[in-house]
């Protein structure tokens, strides 16, 4: 009998990290069903961090909070309450801007806001999480709607931000262009872990690899728009106190820097994702590791779950496989035993995101002949 420790990122676009694990553990065990089967869904920071850690710690408990969405009007959003632990005798509270002030929650193309979308939402999740006492914070900050520096965080946690008038500027990147006064005085204060930030980038906040030029295009920003919200950001970076140079400072429209700002600590998402889970402690007892995500390019290798996940796997010298959407011939797969391409064993991109849960499926199915 083996043990198979399953620990996938999200397929971004059709079915989460937890959702993955299970499909491919279906397939593992219609051709071994006496494996033991451990499901560890990996994120990064971005959508379904709260899944994954929900599935993965035992006694974790979903908070409801309706919170100001990406387009002004409320979101029905949780967060997750993780179990008490010595270092955290109240628990752990888990947010995500995805779920609060993602981008997947403007719908399609023709809804996104690139100077209007802000962060209001993430903070108000993060102000009922402090409200409930939590010990300390775990934040994701991937998939975000917006370019506003975090300032809509900062203002759901106390801050003001007003223009020269004294009066409170507007959410999203609109209001960066009237900012001239930051008051942080009344920012709540850290709960006593501290807040750590979980980010797959590590970008500054401004310039050629910043917030506005890297990602804003993404969420709608036109060239002109994205110069403005550049120095916008540059301004803003003035006020604060917090260095923009940061790694990770530009990650989620800035949300990364307001956050600095506020005293937290930015971290790889995938690596402080795996030792919360206690991912390295399952691949030591384990007899093969399963990972994947939507799209493995040659941009995988850096800092993304998968590659995480292998490396765990090398240091434990227990066999890796990669499962995912596409490979790209660009690709370095050299750190896996086996592969498995839903667009190949489908036929096309089509039918795999078609169908993607029975394609999952079927891959567990292969790979639990090849390396069962």
């Amino acid at each position: 009998m083996h043990t198979v420790v399953i620990a996938p990122d999200s397929f971004k676009g059709t079915v989460g990290a937890a959702e993955a694990a299970a499909r491919l553990g279906e397939g593992w065990a219609r051709v071994r069903p006496h494996d033991r089967v451990l499901l560890l869904p990996m994120a990064d920071g971005g959508e379904g961090t709260i899944d994954a850690f929900a599935t993965a710690v035992d006694g974790a408990q979903r908070q409801a909070a309706t919170v100001t969405g990406p387009e002004g009007t409320p979101v029905e959003a949780t967060w997750l309450l993780l179990p008490a632990t010595s270092d955290a005798p109240n628990g752990t509270g888990v947010v995500e801007l995805a779920s609060t002030s993602g981008i997947e929650l403007l719908g399609t193309p023709a809804r996104l806001r690139p100077l209007d979308a802000g962060t209001l939402g993430f903070g108000e999740a993060v102000a009922a999480a402090l409200d409930h006492g939590v010990s300390r914070l775990v934040l994701g900050i991937g998939s975000s709607a917006s370019t506003d520096g975090g300032m809509g965080l900062l203002s759901a946690l106390g801050a003001r931000f007003t223009d020269a008038a004294g009066r409170p500027v507007a959410d999203g990147g609109r209001g960066l262009a009237d900012l001239v006064s930051a008051d942080l005085s009344g920012l709540r204060p850290l709960p006593p872990g501290g807040v750590t930030v979980l980010s797959d980038v590590d970008n500054p906040l401004v310039g050629a690899w910043g917030a506005a030029a890297v990602f804003a295009p993404q969420k709608g920003a036109s060239p002109d728009e994205v110069q403005e919200l550049d120095a916008e950001l540059a301004r803003f970076a003035e006020l604060l106190p917090a260095d923009p140079a940061t790694p990770g400072a530009g990650a989620a429209g800035g949300a990364g820097f307001g956050l600095l700002a506020w005293g937290a600590t930015l971290v790889p998402g995938a690596a402080a994702v795996a030792e919360l889970i206690g991912l390295t402690a399952a691949v030591g007892e384990a007899s093969v590791v399963l990972t994947g995500e939507g799209s493995f390019d040659g941009q995988s290798a850096a800092g993304k779950a998968p590659a995480h996940v292998a490396t765990i796997a090398h240091a434990a010298e227990v066999a890796v496989a990669l499962v995912a959407g596409r490979i790209a011939g660009d690709a370095d797969v050299s750190a896996f035993a086996a592969t498995v391409s839903l667009t190949d064993l489908a036929g096309s991109a089509e039918a795999a995101m078609a169908s993607p849960g029975h394609w999952l499926t079927e891959a567990g199915v292969v790979l639990a002949a090849a390396l069962g």
